[in-house]
């Protein structure tokens, strides 16, 4: 069981609040978190790049020498790969890297990877996150105000807040997030991740309803 304290906007010391990570995941299988990152950042690629072959290289297709007599190497094709501004040997076409692990691997991986911040004393609690409109600066105090500031951080609501997101979307480095769009890349990928109250009870309540389920 770990306790975290719980902040508000200002930085002071508002409550605590109890978490046990072997509820959300037994278990730490770096293996499989790795497989899941690798997933994430292969759908990533775009896999568009391009090199011409040597029937796509302008040039004509005729001998340039006939073979024997001239004293010269055997040659064909100006278009030959070996040829300057010849065709490309091993020619490279777009191609998809995209892939996915099944479901369920994607889904414990994300608890994993939660479960990992948590017990490395990477997450910062903050009773309430709520912006009357988007306010880069005063976000930025927010942070600031938690010891996030210069920080990767991944802020991450129980719900989709606009004017969070809108917020936090301009500070390098921040990611504002709901925790229904968590996955394993997102969660490893920043130094710190500040998460509401109510975001922390909705994973404690996702992960108890599935151990329930289990």
């Amino acid at each position: 069981m770990i306790t975290l304290p719980v902040y508000n906007s200002s930085g002071a010391e508002v409550g605590k609040v109890d978490v046990d990570p072997s509820t959300i995941a037994p278990k730490i299988n770096k293996q499989l978190l790795h497989d899941a990152v690798v997933m994430y950042l292969a759908n990533q690629r775009q896999g568009t790049k391009k090199t011409k072959g040597r029937g796509e290289v302008s040039g004509s297709t005729k001998k340039l020498y006939r073979q024997k007599g001239t004293g010269n190497a055997r040659v064909g094709s100006r278009r030959a790969p070996q040829r300057r501004g010849g065709g490309h040997a091993m020619q490279i076409k777009p191609r998809s890297f995209y892939y996915r692990l099944p479901k369920k691997a994607i889904r414990i991986a994300t608890k994993m990877a939660i479960a990992s911040k948590l017990m490395d004393g990477e997450v910062v609690v903050i009773d309430q996150l709520d912006m009357a409109a988007p306010k880069t600066k005063e976000f930025a105090g927010v942070l600031k105000a938690l010891g996030l500031a210069g920080q990767t951080t991944l802020v991450t609501t129980s719900e989709y807040s606009v004017n969070v997101h809108m917020s936090g979307r301009n500070i390098p480095g921040v990611n504002v997030t709901r925790v229904a769009d968590l996955n394993a890349l997102s969660l490893i990928r920043p130094r710190k991740v500040l998460m509401t109250k109510d975001a922390l009870e909705l994973i404690k309540s996702q992960a108890s309803g599935s151990t329930a389920a289990a």
